[in-house]
């Protein structure tokens, strides 16, 4: 099995969560807010089912750093957030910094 599709799913259901956090309204709408729980379960359960195969330092900080671009993405598309150089380029440290500790991960 490759941890790394489950991995991936439970980034994608993070940032599902994420998302209806901003549709919620502040807990206001019940559907989004019901959602927000049933989505980070479920990026929990395939969180969890990864780190049998990823150490959890590699495994959270690439959770943390694509779910971050992701979201990042999600409001720059979806919300119409500021797309600025300075949040570009900050958003490209955190891929680099995921990246490398990826990568020492295998230099070791």
């Amino acid at each position: 099995m490759n941890y790394y599709y489950l991995l991936l799913l439970a980034i994608l259901f993070e940032v599902c969560g994420t998302t209806c956090m901003k549709f919620s309204e502040g807990f206001s709408k019940l559907i989004p807010s019901v959602l927000i729980f049933v989505f980070y379960a479920i990026s929990f359960f395939f969180f969890t089912l990864a780190l049998k195969g990823i150490d959890v330092s590699i495994a959270y900080a690439v959770w943390a750093g694509l779910g971050t671009a992701f979201i990042t993405a999600v409001g720059i598309l979806w919300f119409r957030e500021p797309a600025s150089a300075l949040k570009l380029i900050s958003l490209a440290v955190v891929v680099a910094g995921v990246i490398g500790l990826h990568m020492s991960d295998r230099v070791t």
